[in-house]
């Protein structure tokens, strides 16, 4: 395995990004990266949020994505939210998967985070959804802490590292 690297996203590099795909099995628990990247757009330019857009590469082969917020209150039950570290969207195509990508990547992103791009936060946070044990136990061993009495049926798991 070469180095896990995360790259900011560019013109020269989203195509590459939007061909990224999950598994057919996963399809439900993440968004298509172009979804992700218009999402992304609105945060910035209606609701004024900082997002960071991620390729993650394994040398110059891309195998990720990834999606970084701050100060994303959108769930209102989570009083974490403010003022934190959001990993938004978070994928590795289904042909890298069960390689440590996934890990190594996660890695990267909470080092990212952990350099305050926004300003200090307390907490980094993301959710998932409650039949991917796949992600659940990699965001487990990572550090981060279920919240499950913040989830009310039919919704995402939220999950939150203490930085």
């Amino acid at each position: 395995m070469d180095q896990i690297r995360l790259e900011k996203l560019t013109r020269d590099t989203v195509d590459d990004v939007l061909k990224l795909r999950v598994s057919k099995e996963q399809k439900s628990f993440v968004a298509k990266n172009s979804d992700s990247i218009i999402d992304a757009y609105f945060a910035m330019t209606e609701d004024k949020k900082s997002v960071y857009i991620f390729g993650i590469y394994n040398g110059k082969k891309p195998v990720g994505f990834l999606m970084i917020s701050y100060n994303c209150d959108w769930r209102e039950n989570l009083d974490f939210a403010k003022n934190s570290y959001y990993i938004w969207r978070f994928m590795i195509d289904r042909r890298y998967q069960g390689n440590g990508y996934g890990r190594a990547a996660l890695k990267l992103a909470i080092d990212f985070v952990r350099t305050a791009p926004c300003g200090k936060a307390e907490y980094c946070w993301l959710s998932y959804e409650p039949e991917n044990e796949i992600a659940r136990k990699l965001y487990l061993s990572m550090g981060f802490e279920e919240k499950l009495e913040l989830c009310k049926e039919d919704e995402e798991i939220p999950a939150v590292l203490k930085l």
